[in-house]
């Protein structure tokens, strides 16, 4: 009977309060709020970007720091409806708490916005005008920006993105671009979430951090195979979390099939994504122990 009052009461809570209860459950140090700095920063190819900062409590200003640079998926950086419509989704809000709480900075990029674009999940990859070169140049335009603050610790920056923000992460960190090989500030670990490889094994990609992978078994969207063989022929870390789909780490909602997606593993026939609420929570503390053993805190 206690059970069952206690599911009640959760469903009765407004949804940001349920989602946020459910971090609480698997990372206690959340659900604290924070006030997110709104920035104008410019890509490498000119274009003025709209990006949101988060700082840990308690630091002085100019006091040194390790950033996370965050990148979004195809939906974007925003929630698209209910209360928190047009700001930060679940996801972001969750993981930039989590950051925090260790210390960290984090700087999420909205490489959408200003050229127009919400998402674009529901376009052809051939047909989209937003192309991983326009991210790859977002993260050199950012890199080059955080060079020049004092508070920003330059030997520890990472990158963290999701989907087409995982697949803007091996194209940012591709040693074949000259943009890329000739920065004078290089993230030291990089971290993707169910990118899609195949771009990255077509163009013999070469690393200039290490890399960590974060699969989803059942992925029909960016499947986890090609990034296992991008794995092993760059000796990077991939990770496979069993019963997961795309966007597993998702704190919110469940698994549903997406049928106005036309890229996939059957193209044009729709894919499925949603949360796994085991695994997820498990991801996110792989990143949490990844961060510190590459920065030492």
């Amino acid at each position: 009977m206690r059970q069952r009052y206690a599911a009640l009461f959760f469903y009765m809570l407004p949804r940001p309060m349920r989602w946020c209860l459910i971090l609480f459950w698997a990372f206690p140090v959340l659900c604290v709020a924070q006030t997110y700095q709104a920035l104008a920063l410019r890509s490498a190819d000119g274009t003025e970007l709209k990006a949101w900062l988060i700082n840990p409590e308690g630091l002085s200003i100019d006091q040194r720091r390790p950033v996370v640079v965050a990148l979004h998926g195809c939906r974007g950086l925003y929630a698209a409806k209910g209360s928190k419509d047009g700001q930060l989704n679940a996801r972001h809000d969750g993981i930039a708490q989590l950051l925090i709480s260790r210390g960290y900075s984090v700087l999420f990029l909205d490489s959408f916005s200003t050229r127009g674009e919400r998402g674009i999940c529901g376009q052809k990859l051939s047909d989209r005008k937003i192309k991983q070169s326009h991210r790859r140049d977002d993260v050199n335009g950012t890199l080059a920006w955080l060079a020049t603050q004092d508070w920003v610790d330059a030997n520890r920056i990472a990158l963290l993105g999701w989907s087409h923000g995982g697949s803007a992460v091996l194209a940012s960190t591709d040693a074949n671009h000259l943009g890329v090989s000739a920065r004078l500030v290089q993230p030291s670990i990089a971290i993707a979430f169910y990118p899609g490889c195949k771009a990255a094994l077509s163009s013999d990609y070469r690393p200039t951090a290490p890399l960590l992978m974060l699969l989803g078994d059942l992925d029909d969207w960016t499947p986890a195979a090609p990034c296992l063989e991008l794995a092993a022929r760059v000796q990077a870390r991939a990770l496979v979390y069993q019963n997961s789909y795309h966007d597993f780490d998702n704190p919110v909602g469940q698994v549903r099939f997406i049928a106005n997606v036309p890229n996939g593993v059957q193209p044009g026939k729709g894919v499925h994504a949603g949360r796994n609420p085991l695994t997820g929570p498990k991801a996110w503390q792989e990143v949490i122990d990844t961060l510190a053993s590459i920065w030492g805190r």
